[in-house]
Order: structure tokens, then sequence, then C-alpha cells
């Protein structure tokens, strides 16, 4: 901080000409850095929902029962069960059905091609979330030096002039709380963001763990058949 303090009141002339030049440049109002976090926060929400409705339409219900259907052999009720539906669940057990007559090795590749096929989509977004999560709070602290910097140029700017302590103290006060502001908006930016992220993702894992059991049960089904 003291070395802060002595670049923000020393002279433009006392400065070498690179430092003088980002100091007016940190100078500028901070303003601008909780605009980007209202901005991005703004993003992170319309995602957020966005992921939220993506998931809730694009869930197979009842795939346990369906996973003791399969194992039961009950191949057409699961098929009359998945009619319309969106997902990876019914995706898998659509792709596999159709080529349950080629064997079940056919069908356990043609389950893991189309596990990597629809996990992306469910992916989409979340490295957005992510990312702000762990860089809001940086952004929120850049804001945070520039106005102590600001401040402390202030603080320069009244001790030249020969301002009262008290004017001077308020100054620096006014100016340090009001930088602070950027870091709390950048935390606030980036809890959501984590939470989301963190919720999405072990929504994912679940859907992915279901998935993989309704092809294990297609595929052990369709080898005790051959036997």
């Amino acid at each position: 901080m003291p070395s802060i303090a002595v670049l923000a009141q020393a002279q433009p002339e006392q400065l070498g000409w690179l430092s003088s030049k980002l100091l007016g440049v940190t100078l500028t109002s901070a303003e601008w850095v909780l605009w980007v976090l209202v901005c991005l926060s703004v993003l992170s929400i319309a995602i957020m929902l966005e992921r939220a409705v993506y998931f809730a339409r694009h869930r197979l219900p009842d795939s346990e029962g369906l996973a003791v259907r399969l194992a039961r052999g009950e191949l057409d009720a699961v098929k009359a069960a998945i009619q319309g539906r969106q997902g990876m669940e019914a995706a898998i057990l659509r792709e596999g059905l159709a080529c349950a007559e080629q064997g079940a090795d056919t069908v356990e590749q043609v389950i893991a091609s189309t596990l990597s096929r629809e996990r992306p989509r469910y992916e989409r977004f979340l490295a957005y979330l992510g990312t702000l999560g762990n860089n809001a709070p940086f952004i929120g602290l850049f804001g945070t030096v520039l106005g102590i910097i600001k401040a402390f140029h202030d603080l320069g700017a009244m001790n030249a002039q020969g301002g009262g302590g008290g004017a001077m103290q308020q100054t620096v006060m006014a100016g340090i709380s009001e930088a602070l502001v950027a870091t709390a908006v950048g935390l606030a930016v980036a809890i959501p963001a984590v939470v989301a992220f963190n919720v999405f993702s072990r929504q994912l894992k679940t859907l992915t763990s279901r998935a993989n059991a309704l092809g294990h049960a297609l595929v052990g089904n369709l080898r005790s058949e051959a036997r």
C-alpha cells in the first residue's frame, strides 16, 4: 500500500514516461469495472436459467423402472416409454434399440458414441460459469486497486494545495470505501456462478450415470438372449 501511495502522490515530472502514462490511465473512474461485472452477472443469470430449463426438459422420468424393464426384456414397452422424449438417456435407448438386431457389441459401441455426442450439449456454457466464478473476484479487486490509486492521488493533490487534515481524511476514506464496492460486487457475481456450475456439473454426472446404467441393462439383456 505505501508504494501505491508514493506513486499516486508523486508529481508527473518525478515519474518516468511509462509510469506517468499508466498513472493517467489508472486515475480514471473504476465505475466501468462495476458495469463490466454487472453485464457478466446478467449474462450468467441468463445462462443459469437456460441451463436449468434445458436440464429439466431433457430428463427421462423413471429411468430406474426402464432399466428393470430392459433387464426383463420388455423392449417394446421401453420403446413406447421413450417415444417423443429428448435427452441423453432417451437418445441412448433409442439408438441402442434401433440396432439391437446387430448384436450386443454393436449396441455397446453405439451407446458409447451416442453418449459422447450428447454430453457436450449438457456442458454448453458451463465453462463460462466456471471461468466467471474463478475470475470475477479478481475483476472486482482490479476495480478496488484503481479506486485506491485514485484516492491516494486525490490525497496528494489536496496535500499540495494545503487542504485540512479532516478534509483529506474524509476524501481518502470516501474513495477507499467506494473502491471496496468493486470487490464486494465481484464476490457477489462469483458466488452464484460457482454454485450454479457445481449444481449443473453434479446433475450432468448423475444423468451420465443413469444413461450408462440404461445402456448396460440393454446390452446385458441382449447378451443373455444371445446365449
